[in-house]
């Protein structure tokens, strides 16, 4: 997001409303324009008259939207021509938007919002298109398609679905045995946190049970636990510390910041934030893992996972998450990360959101569960 998006106010969302209603339905509140409709015997008839709720002050019909549904709404938009101008209206979604994107538990490359898209003043609305009309609004943003394709309740359908050939190709490998899909589990979180979320993994096996002990350490800086994710789908993660035991509880006990030694400042980017890419023993892990978990700590700065060889189409989970899951996206730059990426808000002590990830993980490595 290239600048800080202003969430338009109740009055203006209101105004917008009205502005259009006052424009293409001046008699909204009597008679409003309705389609017409062909009767069993095949004559032309006007629909009835509209109900209680069409007839209503637009500030009371703003009000009730605000307690309906993404999909509610939408639903609200196929009862009448009226309604299904009304419900597109681009200042209420981006109202909607702006309000319950800080609350969405997950984000990913796939349902992220465009925000640095050219935006709409809160003086603008559909009042200069007629119903059916869309000359002019190619220059306008569709909030309504960034909000339902983010939104957690609807982006499933926003889910790009995948050719013949790779199911067919998917079924046939799952008829063949293969390796556990291993993912390298990094950042400040791992040694920052109060609560090691390693630690919760390897005592939640009612989360996640834990089907071998840790493998041993490649190049010195981390160790493999594998765990059976769904009871049947086997999966190792690779711990990646900079610092041992000791020196991680002493910096906590002094409240120092560790200096990580997993990754090398590149300086800093057009923003002014930090740029790091990954030091060459952590480049080797990079090139035999099947993904990447990056434990934030809500800190600034972009990991460049793409420059690890071939690593840009390896799925990366970031979390757990202190802030909202879009500004932890745009704190670490994932929108301009070549890999695929997801951000999961996931607490450390009950584990909650952990399986979300770990899911969205497994099937991006091509395991069907």
């Amino acid at each position: 997001m290239s600048g800080q998006v202003q969430q338009p106010s109740e009055s203006a969302v209101i105004r917008s409303l009205r502005r259009f209603r006052d424009r293409y339905f001046p008699n909204a509140t009597l008679t409003p324009v309705r389609d017409a409709v062909k009767t069993l015997d095949g004559n032309t008839a006007q629909q009835p008259e509209p109900g209680y709720v069409d007839s209503l002050p637009v500030a009371v019909q703003f009000l009730i939207m605000t307690f309906l549904s993404p999909a509610d709404i939408c639903c609200l938009g196929a009862t009448s021509r009226y309604w299904r101008a009304m419900v597109r209206d681009p200042v209420l979604w981006k109202y909607f938007l702006l309000r319950d994107m800080p609350h969405w538990p997950s984000i990913d490359h796939v349902s992220m919002p465009q925000l640095d898209a050219p935006l709409i003043s809160e003086d603008e609305s559909l009042d200069d298109r007629e119903e059916g009309d869309n000359k002019g609004m190619e220059l306008k943003f569709d909030y309504m398609s960034e909000y339902l394709k983010g939104c957690p309740s609807c982006k499933q359908q926003y889910l790009p679905s995948r050719p013949a050939y790779e199911v067919m190709t998917s079924f046939l490998q799952s008829l063949m045995p293969s390796s556990e899909p291993r993912y390298a589990m990094f950042g400040p979180g791992m040694e920052q946190l109060d609560i090691s979320l390693v630690t919760r993994l390897m005592h939640a096996p009612d989360v996640l049970p834990v089907s071998g002990p840790p493998h041993r350490q490649i190049n010195g800086i981390g160790s493999g636990i594998s765990y059976i994710f769904n009871n049947q789908h086997k999966f190792n993660i690779l711990t990646l510390y900079s610092t041992n035991k000791a020196e991680r509880d002493r910096a906590r006990e002094q409240q120092q910041n560790i200096s990580n030694k997993l990754f090398i400042s590149e300086g800093t980017d057009e923003s002014g934030c930090p740029v790091y890419s990954p030091a060459p023993q952590v480049q080797q892990v990079c090139q035999v893992v099947n993904g990447f978990i990056y434990v934030a700590n809500a800190e600034p700065g972009r990991a460049v996972l793409s420059s690890g060889g071939g690593s840009a189409s390896r799925p990366l989970l970031t979390g757990p998450s202190r802030t909202p899951c879009v500004d932890v996206a745009n704190r670490l730059g994932l929108p301009h990360v070549a890999n695929p990426w997801m951000v999961q808000d996931v607490v450390v002590e009950p584990l909650s959101g952990i399986l979300d990830g770990i899911s969205w993980l497994l099937k991006c490595s091509g395991v069907k569960h």
